[in-house]
């Protein structure tokens, strides 16, 4: 009896053994899956690159790069970090089971694999990955900027708009791989010396602070969940504020002007919408004298080189 699945349900099979992809494809297709193939680790990698499944089945011993390697190798391309693996294996010991689960797999299946267990645990971790996607867009869209990282700087997931404030505030397309690198150096360092993750990490951009992340606590085994702010400058936000008679937001919105951002990359920074910012500019304008955002930036920036 065939399952019901999804359409878009696509599995990816990685194993050596042309009798066990056939096998295995044959009764996943039965089932109303979508089948990919990949007879070693360099060529499922190839195959992420263009195409991302909904699961992975990774066999563990596989010549040259093993399973266990793929898979992590795997996880550190964001478009898959959160795609269930599950490993299928001859090996039975704890210490490769364990093995299994510390590479970034979610399940374990030894062979020779019994069809209808491995049919029922795709769906159970696919819905299980379901429920943490459709978690994360909830997330986005009530405006959360949250971002989860493991201890050594892979980025787990980030909502969309965490995603946008970091390469707002950093002025690169790559913001959240500079990101991570920070990140991970920070939990090193209060691992090493036991200091509380209570205070804030600030991250700088041309030697000024641009982003803040605030710790919110483990989610996992080596997840650790952040929420971003963006930081403006208060001096500068002072200066502009005295020099042209502003509010503290419209000071804010105009240091952001100065700097060459877009209104999105605004309202993403500042946590406002596109219309707010907006009305903030026509007010900006009217007291600067201008009519472009051209002339307040110039002029913003003029007050602030007099300083």
């Amino acid at each position: 009896m065939n399952e019901t699945v999804h359409p878009r349900d696509i599995v990816l099979i990685v194993d050596d053994s042309p009798e066990t992809l056939g096998f295995l494809t044959d009764a996943l297709e039965q089932s109303g899956f979508s089948v990919l193939i990949a007879t070693s680790g360099k060529a499922a990698i190839n195959v992420v690159d263009r195409i991302t499944p909904d699961v992975i089945l990774m066999d563990a011993v596989m010549p040259g790069m093993d399973g266990f390697d793929t898979c992590r190798t795997l996880k550190t391309n964001p478009a898959v970090a959160q795609v269930p693996v599950i490993f299928m294996t001859g090996l039975t010991e704890t210490e490769h089971i364990v093995h299994a689960l510390e590479s970034g797999g979610v399940d374990y299946l030894s062979k020779p694999i019994n069809i209808d267990e491995l049919r029922a645990r795709i769906r159970v971790h696919l819905a299980n990955a379901r429920s943490a996607q459709s978690a994360r867009v909830a997330l986005d869209a009530a405006g959360r900027h949250l971002l989860a990282v493991r201890s050594n700087g892979t980025i787990q997931w980030s909502t969309p708009q965490a995603t946008r404030l970091v390469n707002a505030a950093t002025g690169r397309d790559d913001g959240l791989d500079t990101l991570a690198v920070h990140i991970s150096k920070w939990l090193q360092e209060r691992e090493k010396h036991g200091v509380s993750r209570d205070g804030p990490l600030m991250i700088h951009q041309n030697g000024q602070p641009v982003l803040q992340l605030a710790y919110l606590g483990a989610i996992g085994g080596d997840e650790f969940l952040f929420r971003l702010t963006g930081v403006s400058q208060t001096s500068d936000d002072e200066i502009l504020r005295q020099s042209f008679s502003l509010t503290v937001r419209e000071a804010q919105v105009l240091l952001w002007i100065a700097k060459g951002k877009s209104n999105r990359d605004i309202g993403e920074i500042l946590g406002l919408s596109a219309r707010t910012v907006n009305k903030h500019l026509e007010q900006i304008y009217v007291k600067l004298g201008v009519e472009n955002r051209a002339s307040a930036a110039v002029k913003a920036a003029n007050a602030l080189h007099e300083v």
